[in-house]
């Protein structure tokens, strides 16, 4: 079974280490946008309403982000692992070219779109 190379796998290392801390300063300004608006707060109605609007799509992307920033933490733990780069449903190899976009990957393209 053909697994990542060292060369591959200290690339793959280094995105999931600036990834994360990409998604760190997203998280911490998601939860500013996040922040509860106060019903005193001098906006008209339809501007309320916007900032409500907003605040969900932010709390969207937020739960998004933070499950990644998991994914992410959960992949450098498993980075030095014979299995990793390799599918949990099928054990073929996932590819370098989807773990160069995505390294939190467990799934190779044809499982996740089956998943």
């Amino acid at each position: 079974m053909p697994s990542l190379t060292q060369k591959e796998k200290k690339s793959i290392k280094e995105k999931i280490e600036n990834d994360l801390i990409r998604l760190q300063e997203q998280i911490k300004i998601l939860k500013e946008k996040t922040q509860p608006i106060s019903p005193d707060c001098s906006l008209g109605r339809l501007t309320r309403l916007e900032a409500m609007g907003e605040q969900h799509v932010n709390n969207k992307v937020l739960d998004e982000s933070e499950m990644r920033l998991i994914r992410l933490k959960n992949a450098i733990l498993r980075i030095d692992k014979p299995m990793f780069g390799i599918c949990i449903e099928c054990e073929e190899e996932i590819g370098i070219g989807r773990m160069g976009v995505r390294p939190e990957s467990v799934r190779c393209l044809v499982c996740a779109k089956q998943h």
